[in-house]
């Protein structure tokens, strides 16, 4: 059976209040060949003292200050000995306790396995699929429409990966999977859940900066025009997904 060492990474800060759900969706797997990685900085909170009756389940444990999610993500990207890394930060779920094991059975050696998101409140209640639904076929230019593949629902091949870059506050994330996808021979659709999504988190209160950034990291891959016009797609897309569900609740 294709069993690769899988690098699960968490960064927390002062999130006493979800990060024993995250932390459980990870030990909790039946694979069993999985490295688990926290980066916490330096929280205030009661998140460490969970975080430390987990000890024996988490691979590495660091707390300290940190200059911001990215760094945080980079220091634990640093320490991963995987074949694979996976991101899935506090507040954030690993689907079921099967997830990983159904993943890797899908395919073996594929560079990038991804699949769909459930999104969640902050009591933990499911609010359906993500509006972005993951491609049947996913290449890295597949995210010039919005990002339809979470952060946490996407597992690449270490080799692939590089740092995120400290350009991007918010929206490093969408660099740091184009990056790897571009490189990437064989991705693989494993056509189920695989995550859970904490929604409201920092993109969504600086919103703002975050589609700022989101447009220069598009204009890098795919150029000023195209960038221009498919923003006008999105943008119509947006008020047509906003206008239909209206409709509906009407």
């Amino acid at each position: 059976m294709f069993q690769p060492k899988l690098s699960v990474i968490t960064v927390v800060y002062n999130n006493v209040r979800d990060i024993e759900r995250t932390v459980q969706s990870v030990v909790h797997q039946t694979y069993r060949n999985i490295e688990y990685i926290v980066i916490d900085g330096a929280s205030s909170d009661g998140t460490l003292a969970i975080l430390k009756q987990y000890s024996n389940e988490i691979s590495k444990l660091i707390s300290e200050p940190d200059k911001g999610i990215y760094d945080a993500m980079n220091k634990g990207l640093a320490l991963a000995t995987g074949d694979y890394v996976l991101f899935m930060n506090s507040g954030d779920e690993i689907y079921a306790p099967d997830t990983v094991t159904n993943i890797f059975a899908t395919a073996d050696d594929a560079d990038i396995y991804y699949g769909e998101t459930e999104m969640i409140n902050e009591q933990g209640e499911s609010l359906g699929q993500r509006r972005h639904k993951a491609p049947e076929q996913f290449t890295w230019r597949d995210f010039k429409y919005g990002m339809n593949i979470s952060h946490q629902a996407i597992y690449i091949r270490r080799s692939l990966t590089s740092p995120y870059d400290p350009a991007y506050g918010l929206s490093a994330d969408i660099d740091w999977i184009l990056k790897a996808a571009r490189q990437a021979k064989s991705i693989v659709n494993v056509h189920q859940y695989v995550a859970k999504y904490l929604v409201g988190g920092m993109s969504k209160k600086k919103h703002r900066q975050s589609l700022v950034e989101r447009f220069q990291i598009m204009r890098k891959y795919y150029g000023l025009l195209p960038t221009i016009v498919n923003h006008g797609i999105i943008a119509f897309n947006l008020g047509w997904y906003w206008l239909k569900h209206r409709r509906t609740n009407d």
